[in-house]
């Protein structure tokens, strides 16, 4: 007996035992269902009855049978690019979990991002476009509501986008800018001499709250550190002065951010400015402003003098009686 025709015969059965299990249903009274059906049926019938039915209630294959040939099915040519964009988008899923704190994204996982990226290019170019056969990207892309590939393809262009990386690549994004690179190198520097100079007393340290080798010692490192962050934002915000609120990738953010924690809450480090005397002198000249205008108005104010004068009557009789006294 050929596939086919077991195939038949199987609908056949279940079909009868569906009818069955109905008609039983109305003679409930006169007698079980399972009664009715063994009397109607052998238990060798039942049994592969039962078994095709719940082989098709959960999805099974009924053994030799395949797949009508209406549904549809992929390309060979298809399938590969789809496996191949599943095992990368696997790869680098794991990469961004993995790299999430501390923040290692850009540095991290870039080569399997442009590997992503490159898988989505091969199905989007459509393998396989011609007149007799089904578009790769017409199969994987646009053939339900949900399109699960453009979704995950969105899903890293946002994350990617979001978290600045080509800010820490060159151009053509294929490996770590030079001034990323060299941030790098001084951070881990910098933390080293963080390590460096709590080994031996921390447990004092700890105790004391005193980590004032640290800041002595690491003092240097923070400030080069801190100089090269701010001519990087400084550089950015010129290259992408059309562009409001542009950061610099999330791995160099965050790695400032980690080192001005420590430096300022955990150790209580401070750095002093360069430019202490000449802010100490300004803020003297401009609080004893008011006073050196109002003491300028003051002595160059013309101060008025009251002089007496006397009328011409007075000096004539006074000039007349000082004649007299002269003549006696």
């Amino acid at each position: 007996m050929g596939p086919d025709a077991t195939a038949a015969r199987r609908r056949s059965l279940l079909l009868l035992l569906l009818l069955l299990l109905l008609w039983s249903g109305a003679l409930a009274l006169a007698g079980s269902p399972h009664r009715v059906l063994h009397d109607l049926l052998s238990e060798q019938r039942l049994l592969e009855v039962e078994d095709l039915s719940l082989s098709l209630l959960q999805g099974g294959r009924l053994g030799p049978l395949s797949l009508p040939p209406g549904l549809p099915d992929l390309d060979p040519e298809c399938r590969e690019l789809l496996l191949d964009f599943a095992r990368s988008s696997a790869e680098l899923t794991g990469c961004l979990v993995r790299s999430a704190r501390p923040v290692r994204l850009c540095q991290t996982c870039y080569p399997l991002f442009q590997q992503v990226a490159g898988k989505m290019d091969n199905i989007s170019r459509a393998v396989g476009n011609t007149s007799e056969s089904h578009s790769c990207a017409r199969s994987l892309l646009m053939a339900d509501r949900m399109q699960i590939v453009v979704i995950l393809s969105e899903f890293f262009n946002s994350t990617w986008q979001k978290a600045n990386c080509a800010n820490c690549l060159t151009n053509k994004s294929e490996e770590l800018s030079n001034s990323t690179l060299y941030f790098l190198s001084l951070f881990n520097h910098t933390l080293t001499c963080f390590e460096h100079n709590l080994q031996g007393s921390i447990h004092s340290l700890l105790q004391l709250k005193n980590y004032s080798e640290v800041c002595k010692n690491c003092r240097e490192a923070y400030k080069t550190l801190s100089n090269l962050y701010n001519e990087m934002q400084k550089m950015n915000e010129l290259e992408n002065k059309a562009e409001s609120g542009t950061h610099l990738c999330i791995d160099v953010e965050d790695a400032m951010n980690i080192t001005r924690k420590l430096w300022s809450r955990t150790f209580n480090c401070s750095v002093p400015c360069s430019d202490t005397v000449p802010v100490i002198a300004v803020s003297v000249f401009i609080l004893f402003l008011p006073v050196v205008f109002y003491l300028s108005s003051f002595l160059h104010s013309e101060q008025k003098k009251r002089k007496l004068i006397l009328p011409k009557r007075l000096k004539s009789s006074t000039s007349f009686a000082n004649i007299q006294e002269n003549s006696n």
